[in-house]
């Protein structure tokens, strides 16, 4: 299945109603002890503001949370998914049962503020390699449990997504290809599993390892820890090989000042765990008013 696919409408609903149900019944657990000294029948407008500039995304599961304890609330969005607030913006207004709303709270800022700060934080490495053939990529290191959720917010910040996880593509590294005995050997012998994987992807660190790759058929080169000038020589390589060269993704030790640089080596993707691992929360809140 590819990132498409898990990202489609009928699928992203159904990700961000599971990750919510999980969500409220760890907040919520068997009631909501406080938002019960509240009338029942009491509605109330809400909105929600950004208290800094951002990129939003988390729409739906900010939907989620909000329908699955009131499932009659209106939703009026005023910053769409995927561009951008300005800080003190109204991002959505709200209009339910105040008990609702006041449960669920907590639970739609939670997956507001962590997919608006990825897609921001990945927006910002994008930009930084604008005019470059370099994509900007994500990893594995995500939030357990929310994996799906965090990539899907790299994709609303124009990053490409790697591999979901284990089981959908094969990514060769130092200790997989020792273990093998050499590049060639474990390149030969991914090929047994080719029909089911997305991709198959080997890691090098020298440019020996990556002419031999490239020698056994490597369609797919990862870049790992390499100076600029050895960059260079190795996208050199790579365009004068005679089976016409491979995808090459740089990972390791990049940070946004270096970004520019790396890009410009003419790499086609660079890997960022950062994007989803040193995440700072984007700063929203929720303000309530009774309806006249």
């Amino acid at each position: 299945m590819t990132t498409r696919d898990l990202f489609g409408a009928d699928a992203l609903a159904a990700l961000a109603r599971a990750d919510v149900d999980r969500a409220l019944l760890e907040d919520v657990g068997s009631g909501d002890l406080t938002a019960g000294l509240i009338d029942p029948a009491r509605r109330v407008r809400a909105r929600i503001l950004a208290r800094e500039a951002a990129v939003i995304c988390g729409a739906p599961w900010v939907e989620a949370a909000l329908r699955a304890l009131d499932p009659g609330v209106t939703l009026t969005w005023h910053v769409a998914e995927g561009a951008r607030c300005a800080t003190d913006q109204v991002v959505l207004e709200i209009e339910g049962q105040a008990r609702a709303l006041l449960s669920a709270e907590r639970t739609a800022l939670n997956f507001l503020q962590l997919l608006s700060a990825v897609a921001t934080k990945t927006r910002t490495y994008v930009d930084a390699v604008a005019g470059t053939r370099a994509h900007i990529v994500d990893t594995r290191k995500t939030l357990p449990g929310l994996r799906l959720a965090q990539k899907y917010a790299v994709r609303t910040g124009g990053g490409t997504n790697h591999r979901i996880g284990l089981h959908d593509a094969v990514l060769i590294k130092e200790n997989h290809i020792a273990a093998a005995g050499g590049v060639t050997a474990v390149l030969r012998a991914a090929q047994a599993v080719a029909a089911q994987a997305a991709f198959i992807e080997i890691e090098v660190e020298t440019l020996a390892q990556l002419q031999e790759a490239l020698d056994a058929g490597a369609t797919m080169v990862l870049l790992d820890n390499m100076p600029l000038a050895q960059l260079r020589e190795a996208v050199r390589i790579n365009a004068a090989h005679a089976g016409g060269g491979a995808i090459l993704e740089i990972s390791g030790g990049v940070t946004l000042e270096g970004l520019r640089a790396l890009a410009e080596t003419g790499v086609d993707r660079i890997s960022i765990g950062t994007l989803t691992k040193d995440v700072k929360a984007t700063d929203f809140s929720m303000r309530l008013q009774d309806l006249a």
